[in-house]
């Protein structure tokens, strides 16, 4: 069961929206994860500097919590195949989509776009299908 954290959620929520605003107002970019990391892979982009700060503020900020001696509950209740086939499902889903499930729904939502509006509705349905296959019918 997940627990239910509507502060901490909100907190989240609005810190990932005003980084999306501020790299949106400061660079005119728009913040998708996938978009953002294929720019730092080989061969790197022009603009490489400012996707990978992006990239080590996002991973470095739970590591400065948990170094400030703050514990960061974390639990991965599927196995790791599961993971790299779902990480790769997901891959194979942002190729087609034009786009990841953080640059659609956090700047394509916010921009009214309509590519971003079907993009999210097929993320949140298929991730629907999923937990309940995975929970229900497979068991778990």
């Amino acid at each position: 069961m997940t627990d239910f954290t509507p502060f901490q959620s909100l907190l989240g929520g609005a810190l990932i929206g005003l980084s999306a605003v501020l790299l949106m107002e400061l660079h005119g970019r728009i913040a998708g994860m996938t978009g953002i990391l294929a720019g730092v892979i080989p061969p790197v982009s022009a603009d490489w500097k400012w996707r990978a700060a992006f990239l080590a503020g996002a991973i470095g900020a739970p590591l400065l919590i948990q170094l400030a001696g703050k514990d960061i509950e974390f639990n991965v209740p599927v196995p790791t195949l599961a993971l790299v086939v779902g990480g790769f499902l997901v891959g194979v889903g942002v190729h087609f989509g034009g786009g990841c499930p953080s640059g659609h729904g956090i700047c394509g939502i916010a921009r009214l776009s309509p590519r971003s509006f079907v993009a999210v509705a097929t993320f949140m349905a298929t991730a629907f299908v999923t937990v309940f296959v995975t929970r229900h019918v497979i068991g778990g």
